[in-house]
């Protein structure tokens, strides 16, 4: 015969842990890590964005913003009362985001790495921080999927484009992207050879230099203003194979730089324009 106390024990032994309730308020510091919200359909959580964030529109037109990512205020951020602040790597100064870590806000660091695995890891983890796991591992294997057919498609090409990305190009100086960029990667994920690839993190590129990379193409973000020149007004890279040619792409920043949810498409849409006869496509770079 089971006592009072014995029962009560058994109820309480029935009853299932209560889960952790789910964020309401979610500070969303990173380009990246907004596009995976709305594309989970978790935008109404999104209390506040950074400058980064500018896919889609309505995430900097209609939620508030708390400036850009590597500068800053730990006071700005903790203002809107966020119940998780997602963080892409990279964000700053190291002393707001310190205090960021020590405001008893939970916080999750998502990591920023160029490679597919990190690219995919990076969509499941944001989907796991706002309870979204399995539809999170579905976007990561579709976006697998699409990835892997790129590459497929790719594997047909025997003749690498040899591509130079300039980052800016001012006062007859350009400045180039070597490994360990986000440039050099979706340039070899797209099919091609960075002919700057020898070279760590970017640089300036002297004219010398410049000339003897001999590029087919060069790649470009598609921006006005200081660092949109043009690239074929320095007479050593007119020169160029791609010079001689007027091989110049240019493509939006947060699309082909962003490393999210649209990275395959933006991918594909690079290899269509260095390729345009691999019937890889039609592009649809945005």
């Amino acid at each position: 015969m089971r006592t009072p106390v014995a029962a009560l024990l058994l109820a309480l032994l029935a009853v299932p842990a209560s889960a952790e309730p789910l964020p309401t308020r979610v500070v969303s510091i990173g380009g990246a890590i907004t596009e995976v919200l709305y594309a989970l359909g978790e935008d109404k959580r999104i209390a506040a964005v950074d400058t980064t964030s500018v896919y889609p529109p309505a995430a900097l037109s209609e939620k508030p913003n708390v400036g850009y990512m590597r500068g800053l205020s730990a006071e700005g951020v903790l203002s809107l009362s966020p119940d998780l602040i997602l963080m892409e790597d990279g964000a700053g100064p190291k002393e707001a985001v310190a205090l960021i870590d020590a405001a008893g806000v939970p916080v999750r660091h998502v990591p920023s790495g160029y490679s597919v695995p990190d690219l995919l890891q990076k969509m499941r983890l944001v989907a796991a921080a706002v309870g979204r796991d399995e539809e999170g591992e579905a976007l990561a294997q579709r976006m697998a999927g699409e990835l892997e057919a790129l590459r497929g498609d790719l594997a047909e090409i025997k003749s690498k484009r040899r591509v130079l990305f300039l980052l800016s190009v001012a006062d007859g100086r350009a400045n180039a992207a070597g490994h360990g960029t986000g440039a050099d990667a979706v340039i070899r994920l797209a099919g091609a050879e960075n002919v700057f690839g020898d070279v760590e993190g970017y640089k300036m590129l002297s004219p010398e230099s410049a000339a003897a990379l001999k590029p087919d193409v060069i790649l470009m973000l598609d921006r006005a203003g200081p660092g949109g020149g043009d690239p074929l007004a320095i007479p050593a890279l007119a020169a160029t194979p791609a010079g001689q040619a007027g091989a110049v792409i240019r493509m939006d920043a947060a699309y082909l730089l962003g490393f999210g949810p649209r990275t395959p498409a933006a991918l594909r849409d690079l290899a269509v324009r260095l390729y345009p006869d691999a019937g890889l496509g039609a592009s649809l770079v945005r």
